[in-house]
């Protein structure tokens, strides 16, 4: 039965076109911008309904809007938005008792109904508030707000009134100096300087004739956050209410030294009196603890956690022990996940024994599920690689067992599944929210082909090792013609090129434009064991670097690839390799190289990087400590080369990306003008790491595509 009910969801999907071939057309930039981002499902306690978030890019007016949608889990009818047109909604998350829909805007928390009513605001804070989340019993919300620590002790009227009147000066004044006293004093894109995300707790009142809001109270004041600072160690839901209602256990950044530690703990702290001294509940593990969530009884509690302290990318197990109903542990956690080479992204409990969550495998993202009695570690049948495609996550479950997951494809952008329960019935497994039926009806998408793994063979490197390649086909291919390639390196570099849908780097977009698409997953990708993600440690230019030369020789043998016109981009870690091509024997074989972000100069990384952990793991300690290591595989100390090969290379770089910062990109150009090598520097200085504003985002599309043209020209031959 369940491996029947897993093949009728993607029948579902891979059948929900009805246009033939000939009557689609390919991708345009405008149809990437008109794809609306669907996220953040939630299902209701009964399990009939389930609310998400649908975000729609206007890109005339450079702006995205994000409003509240809701669905029948029984495919039936149509999906409605709840949220009014001037109101927006993000994040939702039902009462205990399924009548309201608590969900973040405009700065504030609101809650309506399944009707449809009009919002009623019932948090506000001059920091704002998000991530809102209810108690068990219904009576109070919790959220984060980003507030001045030295103010946080005091009354809530007196800290948010201090708090307003701080922001305000400094927005006003002419001054814009800023001063720092320790790490981390910016972070991914913004300078977050001496706030603190602290977590917030307000009585529910849903009453509207109230006569004023209740004030919040900060339960985790001082100099310290109390949500990730990273989102590398965020699991989605990183705080929670115990089940008595009385505390809250939530994820913390460590207490001193963050910008160089990743030992993340769990920590408890009372809602109910005005004690708000912490109790650390994972002392004994030095690594990341992460997204804590009890069983539906309450006797339960169960995390995320990492075995090796300084290593991000580390594989995340599932650990559970007892707890008592104010959260506190009442035993040594059981690790759930060790017999399988798996790592969770997050996890969500089904019932009392059983926790589903998604992990890469083999270049997908299918559902796992674990029990408390038994701890191997098996597939949802729906996310089976064998009977299933396609990427699963955020998964949410409802009191019946029905359930609701977001899905997507190389070739499917994100739609809300669902599998419905019905005690009289047969289970109904439907996409209910269908927010991209029509537009995709319309695109000749094609589905990509994948080299090696889970069927077939892949690319062999160093006489034993197999890599995965994606091949994505423009519209339109014909086998019998040549076409050019370009060559797409994946970031991380502890990630992978995934059967899922991409708002920034889209195959599909780029295939469109009259390129096959290669994507590899070199050494040091995700989902192919953790052994194969460790080989990138300490050796960025090694094993992953011959892993792409053998995927490009296995490319250029293709009998419909002109090995003349290829082409190479990649952004982060994939902005590394364009760079490490560059300065190696590989570059004459590529006729132009795309560089987003990257890593230029190991040397001065370290030092403007914002997170340290990333570069003292990878190059076993400090600069000063292992300079030999810090150079070995730095681009910069072959930057001669550039001039030998004269690839041309188009390099894009931000002034808000504080991960690979600014002047890594200055120190590339320079290097590439000096040598009179053919280059193009494109600078957005309202970005960070990536580029997400609207226009900006459409600049960005526009740049690659005709450097790849100018070099590369798209099109059959």
């Amino acid at each position: 039965m369940r491996i029947a009910r897993s093949v009728a969801v993607v029948a579902l999907v891979v059948c929900a076109s009805r246009l033939p071939a000939a009557d689609k057309r390919p991708m345009t930039l405008d149809d990437f911008f008109a794809v609306k981002r669907v996220a953040a499902p939630q299902i209701s306690p009964d399990g009939k309904h389930v609310a998400y978030q649908v975000t729609t890019v206007d890109l005339a007016k450079n702006k995205s809007t994000t409003a509240l949608w809701v669905a029948a889990t029984d495919g039936k009818g149509e999906p409605k938005q709840l949220t009014p047109k001037d109101v927006p909604g993000r994040e939702p998350r039902w009462s205990p008792d399924g009548k309201w829909i608590l969900f973040e805007s405009r700065g504030g928390l609101y809650v309506t109904d399944l009707a449809g009513k009009e919002p009623l605001l019932v948090a506000q804070i001059s920091t704002g508030a998000s991530h809102g989340i209810w108690s068990p019993d219904g009576k109070s919300i919790a959220f984060v707000s980003s507030v001045y620590p030295e103010f946080s002790e005091k009354p809530f009227a007196e800290s948010d009134k201090l708090n307003k009147e701080k922001d305000d000066e400094i927005a006003k004044s002419p001054v814009k100096a800023k001063t720092f006293t320790k790490l981390f004093y910016r972070h991914w894109v913004e300078y977050v300087g001496d706030k603190r995300q602290h977590l917030f707790v307000v009585e529910a009142n849903l009453d509207p004739a109230r006569k004023a809001l209740p004030e919040p109270r900060d339960v985790t004041p001082g100099d310290r956050d109390a949500n990730p600072t990273s989102s590398t160690f965020d699991s989605g839901d990183n705080f929670t209410f115990t089940p008595d209602s009385t505390h809250l256990v939530f994820t913390a950044p460590p207490a001193e030294s963050e910008a160089w530690s990743t030992n993340y703990d769990l920590c408890r702290v009372s809602v109910t009196n005005t004690s708000t001294k912490w109790e650390t509940l994972t002392t004994d593990n030095k690594a990341a603890d992460s997204g804590p969530k009890f069983s539906p009884d309450g006797k339960k509690l169960a995390w995320r956690a990492q075995t090796r302290a300084g290593y991000e990318a580390d594989k995340w197990d599932i650990v559970a022990t007892d707890v008592k109903p104010d959260g506190a542990l009442n035993g040594k956690p059981q690790n759930l996940t060790a017999k399988r080479d798996v790592s969770a992204d997050e996890l969500t409990w089904k019932d009392n024994d059983t926790i589903y969550f998604p992990g890469d495998d083999t270049g997908r993202k299918p559902i796992f599920k674990v029990t408390l009695t038994d701890t191997e570690v098996s597939w949802w049948a729906g996310g089976d690689p064998s009977v299933g495609q396609g990427s699963r996550s955020a998964i949410s479950f409802g009191q019946n067992g029905s359930f609701a997951y977001l899905y997507s494809r190389l070739d499917f952008p994100p739609e809300i599944v669902t599998e419905y329960v019905d005690p009289t019935g047969p289970v109904v497994v439907a996409n209910v929210s269908k927010a991209n039926a029509k537009l995709i009806d319309e695109l000749d998408l094609p589905r990509p082909e994948v080299v090696g793994h889970p069927k077939n063979a892949g690319v062999t490197v160093d006489g034993k090792v197999e890599m995965q390649m994606w091949v994505q086909y423009p519209p339109g291919f014909d086998a019998k013609k040549k076409w050019p390639v370009v060559y797409l390196v994946h970031g991380g570099p502890q990630s992978a090129w995934r059967d899922g849908w991409s708002y920034r780097w889209n195959p599909q977009l780029w295939a469109a434009q009259g390129y096959v698409v290669v994507m590899p997953n070199p050494r040091g990708s995700v989902g192919f064991g953790q052994k194969f993600t460790d080989e990138i440690t300490g050796d960025w230019g090694g094993k992953c670097y011959r892993d792409l030369v053998a995927g490009l020789d296995y490319v250029e043998k293709l009998p419909y690839v002109d090995k003349n016109r290829i082409a190479a981009a990649g952004g982060s870690f994939g902005g590394y390799m364009m760079n490490w091509f560059a300065v190696n024997d590989v570059a004459p074989r590529f006729k132009c190289l795309v560089t987003h972000c990257s890593v230029w100069n190991f040397e001065s990384m370290w030092g403007t990087t914002d997170e340290l952990w990333f570069d003292e793991w990878e190059h076993g300690g400090l600069p000063w400590e292992k300079p030999q290591k810090y150079a070995e595989f730095s681009p910069h100390k072959k930057a001669g080369n550039l001039g030998k090969h004269k690839t041309p290379m188009l390099i894009i770089h931000n002034d808000l990306d504080f991960r690979c910062p600014i002047g890594q990109g200055h120190e590339l150009f320079t290097a590439l003008q000096r040598q009179g090598v053919p280059s193009r520097f494109v600078n957005f200085p309202d970005e960070g790491h990536w580029v997400l504003k609207p226009q900006n985002s459409a600049h960005w599309h526009k740049e690659i595509f005709a450097w790849l043209k100018k070099y590369a020209p798209p099109g059959a031959r």
